[in-house]
């Protein structure tokens, strides 16, 4: 009975309209998409605020949906650029500790064992953040189907890694506590001690911590049920890398050089073959692109290539997806078209 109807991404819009369609035989199904943007200001950290009046302008966040502003990310030094984002993972850390000793404490655990996990817990080690909702379809669990493969990535001496997990699940949702448990079990294994964290007592701190201080954004969503998703743009805004399933926003953000995808957007028939082929291709993307970016250094240990990446994330996804530019996308096409029309517009 709506006058406009529309999709929250590109590829949401696209679904609904399949999903749709035999309402509308022979005729353009009228329903749209204004994909979702966040607002920027609230998921900015200060440390990366004050980084960008500096060198965008005192008033770049009034513009913040004009990709002009952002572009003036590749004036920015490279060093100052990691410096910042170095400040923002070791705050991280500093948090995600104080969280894991009060969670031990009230488990009883002893002084060494928190001091254990406070050692592991390492600035210069690639950090991969997944903090949202634990709805079976986000397969939060993903990076956990090979617990061969996960040992030897998470114990490289060379090159390894660290996992953070945070999030609930719906007290209803007997699927999405289950892999909550298992996750939180998962980290006490003496082989994951350390290398896979999670973070109880979540509450809006802990994402926001997420979004700002990790090196990687991890989003998992069975295709093509996440019809938007934002977390990842908060991240981005940061100078966060996202490796992403390409469903929801991330096909409309994803351009080959601003992160990473997993797959290729391709749809099984059965869920266990596509969740399979998802996670053999999350395995790969961490071992053949993600982790040798991560640790290739210069002589000055910075890595150029990650921080060029950094850039480019910032610069191509910080207007694209600001809730500036979806409020007037929502205005130009949809409030003002309608306030004096007879009926509802079509399809964009």
């Amino acid at each position: 009975m709506s006058r406009r109807t529309n999709g929250v991404s590109a590829l949401h819009g696209r679904v609904s309209r399949s999903m749709w369609r035999d309402l509308w035989p022979g005729r353009p199904v009228p329903i749209g998409h204004i994909t979702n943007g966040v607002h920027v200001l609230s998921w900015l950290a200060p440390h990366m605020r004050t980084l960008y009046e500096r060198h965008f302008g005192p008033d770049w966040a009034k513009h913040s949906a004009e990709p002009r502003v952002w572009t003036g990310i590749d004036k920015l030094d490279d060093g100052e650029l990691w410096e910042a984002h170095q400040v923002l993972k070791a705050r991280l850390l500093d948090f995600v500790r104080e969280r894991v000793t009060a969670q031990e404490q009230r488990r009883g655990a002893t002084e060494t064992v928190i001091e254990e996990l406070h050692r592991s817990l390492n600035l210069d080690t690639l950090t991969i953040g997944f903090a949202r909702r634990f709805a079976e379809y986000k397969r939060s669990h993903m990076l956990l189907s090979d617990l061969e493969a996960l040992d030897a990535l998470v114990n490289n001496p060379q090159a390894p890694v660290q996992i953070l997990f945070a999030g609930k699940a719906h007290p209803q949702d007997g699927v999405g506590k289950g892999i909550l448990q298992d996750i939180d079990r998962l980290s006490r294994d003496p082989r994951f001690t350390g290398k896979i964290v999670f973070v109880e007592d979540y509450d809006k701190n802990t994402p926001r911590q997420l979004v700002q201080g990790v090196d990687v954004w991890l989003n998992t969503p069975r295709r093509p049920l996440e019809a938007s998703g934002t977390s990842g743009q908060k991240a981005a805004v940061n100078g966060v890398l996202n490796c992403s399933i390409l469903d929801g926003w991330w096909p409309e953000g994803f351009d080959g050089e601003n992160g990473w995808a997993i797959g290729s957007g391709e749809t099984a028939a059965e869920e266990w073959v596509q969740d399979q082929r998802d996670a053999n291709s999350l395995y790969s993307t961490l071992e053949e692109q993600i982790l040798p970016r991560f640790y290739e250094r210069d002589q000055h240990g910075l890595p150029v290539q990650w921080v060029e990446m950094m850039k480019r994330s910032i610069a191509s996804i910080g207007a694209r997806f600001s809730a500036s530019r979806m409020v007037r996308e929502y205005t130009d096409r949809a409030y003002m078209p309608l306030a004096g029309a007879k009926t509802g517009s079509s399809r964009d």
